[in-house]
């Protein structure tokens, strides 16, 4: 799911950088600036609603747009995300034109 989301988005122009877990995607944001993060909630070492409050937590990226891609649908899951800091909320299975208008509206 990985490459087909990379895969996409580097058809459409965008760079990208790629974690394999929670963990490794926010030692990347060490390393790197970001102008969106593509995140799932389901994730070995860290799962996408603590990835994503460690990500908030950081100086500088409470504005950099989050979106959830996971199989997870139930409202409360939602939610949970939102209170986390998720910007948006796709629900799986992926559809590259859904997520390039859903990163058309997020992105200044």
């Amino acid at each position: 799911m990985r490459q087909m989301v990379a895969y996409t988005l580097k058809q459409a122009g965008f760079g990208v950088v790629e974690g394999v877990n929670g963990q490794d995607g926010l030692s990347r944001l060490d390393a790197q600036r970001v102008d969106l993060i593509v995140t799932d909630l389901n994730m070995p070492v860290m799962d996408g609603i603590t990835f994503i409050r460690q990500v908030r937590s950081r100086p500088g990226m409470k504005g950099v747009p989050v979106l959830m891609l996971t199989t997870e649908s139930q409202d409360s899951k939602k939610q949970e995300g939102k209170a986390a800091g998720a910007t948006g909320w796709i629900v799986k299975p992926f559809h590259p034109e859904k997520l390039l208008a859903t990163i058309a509206r997020v992105l200044p």
